[in-house]
């Protein structure tokens, strides 16, 4: 078994190629090693070339990226942000960074992301949002056009949390370049990495100047050191930036090899009634960076049991992201479903939700590309005993 091996299987790991080192030694080699330099202009450029959209801003983290959007957006004290529940906490720790109000929505079955129907619903309440962050979850493409049409519709600005789903497309459009602004992430587990590090995106060449401006410190155009207004340390380093670029040009074959292992646990599933794969999008082409699984309520097998039975053979497994509704730090913000709002409920009401729902009965299985064919059997194997198989 691979606990006797000794090998360790990973959610989700970096893969090297050999090009980053390349890009790395020119950076020592020139001495560029500065938050400055040649493979941060190029990563920029090559990386806004991949999606489609004019300009980039490279940064520290996709979490630095959307505090910079907010600040650009001018989102301050008292202002309203409409965000999805179902999401890592980076998502939403911004808003707060600014003194701004998260308003959690709960999310759809078909992709697991922002319900346009609840979305809607929170307009009833809340009718003047500063802003929309919509996440496209496990590289899952939302709901754009719905989504999208409600912003119009509603006057408001639509950001898009794409750290998850850098390579994924909506009806032929990358993600991230559906909103005013668009982030992605590069940390150590994404698509691909350059081992911590973001990117802002945005198709108005003044938005990537100014978070560039904030992310060197809002230092003022002077000789000597002149500040107007807060800045922040968020620039990503040219030593880093040489690893994105090598990074960059395996991503194809990177969500070609996930979308390989959602095809492998979806078959080796596929008899097993109690098992629902996580959705893909209809409209779109998701880069799969997590396969993830819901288990049938009432059949007896908990996510639990799935992810020790897969610890004990040396194996990495997740919960699905808790809810941001549920965090003891968010239990003051306001919660929207389809059906109503958590503020409208007595104190000791439990709302049920979609998003909750997802959380209780699922689980994130190894997807790392570097799987080998008996490491999917093997996986696959362990999941299946779980049930009797």
């Amino acid at each position: 078994m691979n606990k006797m091996s000794g090998k360790r299987i990973y959610l989700s790991s970096p893969t090297m190629h050999g090009e980053e080192q390349e890009f790395v030694k020119e950076a020592f080699d020139t001495n560029w090693v500065a938050p400055l330099g040649p493979n941060v202009n190029n990563f920029e450029k090559e990386l806004a070339e991949y999606v489609g959209i004019p300009h980039a801003a490279a940064l520290s983290a996709g979490t630095a990226a959307i505090h910079l959007a907010l600040r650009i957006l001018g989102i301050g004290q008292g202002d309203v942000v409409f965000v999805p529940s179902l999401t890592f906490s980076a998502t939403c720790n911004p808003i707060v960074y600014e003194n701004a109000t998260p308003v959690f929505i709960d999310s759809e079955k078909d992709t697991w992301n922002m319900d346009p129907i609840a979305l809607e619903r929170a307009f009833e309440k809340y009718p003047n949002p500063k802003a929309v962050v919509v996440v496209h979850l496990y590289g899952t493409s939302a709901k754009l056009n719905e989504i999208m049409e409600i912003c119009a519709r509603h006057q408001v600005t639509l950001v898009e949390d794409a750290a998850e789903s850098l390579g994924s497309t909506y009806k032929g459009k990358f993600t991230g370049t559906f909103g005013k602004i668009g982030i992605y992430s590069f940390n150590g587990n994404k698509i691909i990495t350059t081992s911590g590090g973001g990117m802002l995106v945005s198709s108005e060449e003044e938005i990537t100047k100014k978070a560039t401006f904030l992310a060197t410190q809002a230092r003022d155009q002077a000789r000597y050191y002149q500040h107007s207004q807060i800045g922040y340390n968020y620039r990503m380093s040219n030593v880093v930036a040489g690893v994105g670029r090598g990074q960059l040009l395996h991503l194809d074959e990177h969500k070609k090899l996930k979308k390989a292992i959602y095809a492998q646990y979806k078959e080796g599933f596929g008899d097993i009634s109690e098992i629902t794969m996580n959705p893909l999008n209809p409209d779109g082409d998701d880069n799969c960076w997590l396969s993830c699984i819901t288990i049938q309520e009432g059949c007896g097998v908990m996510p639990d049991q799935i992810m020790d039975a897969l610890d004990a053979e040396n194996m990495e497994s997740r919960p699905i992201w808790k809810p941001m509704h549920l965090q003891p730090v968010f239990e003051e913000y306001d919660f929207v479903t389809a059906e109503g709002f958590k503020s409208d409920l007595p104190a000791d009401s439990k709302m049920k939700s979609v998003s909750e729902d997802i959380f209780n009965r699922g689980l994130c299985l190894p997807s790392d590309i570097k799987n080998t064919k008996e490491d999917m059997e093997q996986i696959i194997g362990i999941v299946r005993r779980c049930f009797g198989r």
